[in-house]
């Protein structure tokens, strides 16, 4: 292992991300498998793995391993890990919680479950927010949509953008925007992303309409009717006589 570790890595190289490493080191392994094996000169490296490789027990699963710690929420609802912090939805907030590590991946796990998702990130003091973890926080203080730093930078779909760039405009737009995230929540950004597309074409951008076509587009379908058996058909259907309601409006009857 430590001559392999020196063939990868003398001289020694810089990459800006895990992805273009594992790239290389690919490469540089399919470049070492065609050297001759130690054990037997006449075959490569490759060519012994070749029939090496039928008789290794094949992997069921993939590998999860990873470095678990307990650490607090802050009253900002994030976690630091290794100088950079990653955002936790807000009822967590102030709260322990477990944080698993993994190569490239940062789960939060609260209460048995995972409540968080990140990509990890390498370097010092950047900020990885999800801004639907502070749904609760605008709920409560909706004018956060403008200059909160999960919500700056919201890489949301164009039709929403669109729609919050018209909310924010008018008096407590803010507000209406922040209803619209909370239904989107509930029923999903597609669904949210389809009625803003409808209200823009319509020409009609206001919360109320946007929040009725997601209703629309989200509610169940009508109940399939029902085809009665003739056996249960009525003898003698009623007719509608109006002038009845005269008669009650009648002199006699009105009070």
């Amino acid at each position: 292992m430590g001559n392999v570790r020196e063939w990868l890595f003398t001289p020694l190289v810089r990459f800006a991300n895990l992805v273009e490493l594992n790239d290389w080191l690919a490469i540089r392994c399919r470049e070492l498998a065609q050297r001759k094996h130690p054990c037997h000169s006449g075959r490569t490296i490759n060519e012994c793995f070749q029939e090496e490789q039928r008789l290794l027990r094949p992997i069921v699963a993939p590998f999860d391993g990873y470095v678990e710690r307990m650490m607090r929420v802050s009253n900002t609802s994030l976690v630091c890990v290794d100088r950079n912090r990653y955002s936790v939805p807000a009822r967590f907030a102030g709260q322990a919680v477990s944080v698993r590590m993994s190569a490239n991946q940062i789960q939060v796990v609260a209460q048995a479950q995972v409540v968080a998702t990140h990509q990890r990130v390498f370097g010092r003091d950047q900020l990885i927010c999800d801004p639907w973890h502070y749904l609760p926080v605008l709920e409560k203080k909706p004018g956060a949509l403008r200059n909160g730093a999960p919500f700056v930078e919201w890489d949301l779909p164009l039709p929403i953008q669109a729609v919050r760039k018209c909310l924010l405009k008018r008096p407590q737009g803010d507000r209406a925007f922040v209803e619209l995230l909370l239904l989107a929540e509930k029923v999903g950004l597609d669904a949210l992303t389809v009625a803003c597309e409808c209200a823009l074409e319509a020409g009609t951008v206001t919360a109320p309409v946007i929040m009725n076509e997601m209703r629309r587009l989200t509610d169940p379908s009508p109940p399939t009717p029902l085809e009665w058996p003739d056996g249960i058909a009525l003898t003698l259907e009623p007719l509608a006589d109006c002038q009845r309601y005269d008669h009650l409006l009648g002199e006699t009857h009105a009070h």
